[in-house]
């Protein structure tokens, strides 16, 4: 392997790493305020039923771009701008919500803010590795 290509590798290894663990992280935390009525649920707040459940399905679809990814295949890009196409217009959605009057908490709007540039960034830089580079199968 030459030295591009150890560095294209390990670039889509650490890319994998990010999606895997934000699906994990995502599953934990939308999971914990879906279906266990506790602490977690009474600290969510205002949260919105949508987004939250949106954000928790996505979070399975997350783990599989990152196998994906770690794999280096290309169907992991297509997943990964899917992904992002779903999550923008849920914050769409969300933005709708928000002008419409709905309760909402601020850490939730910072939420869809981050999730958005990750998988923008994560659709932007596996299809330059995976598809524009012809380094994935």
């Amino acid at each position: 392997m030459t030295n591009l290509n150890a560095k294209k590798c390990m670039g889509l290894k650490i890319l994998a790493v990010i999606a895997i663990l934000f699906g994990l992280l995502t599953l934990k935390s939308g999971g914990a305020v879906l279906f266990i009525d506790g602490v977690d649920r009474v600290a969510a707040g205002n949260y919105v039923p949508f987004v939250l459940w949106s954000n928790f399905i996505l979070g399975f679809f997350y783990i599989i771009a990152g196998i994906g990814i770690w794999l280096h295949k290309r169907w992991a890009t297509w997943l990964t701008i899917i992904i992002t196409l779903v999550t923008l217009f849920v914050f769409a959605a969300f933005g709708f919500h928000i002008a419409g009057g709905g309760l909402f908490e601020d850490r939730t709007l910072k939420a869809m803010i981050l999730r958005s540039i990750v998988w923008v960034t994560l659709s932007v830089a596996t299809y330059f590795r995976l598809i524009k580079q012809n380094y994935g199968s």
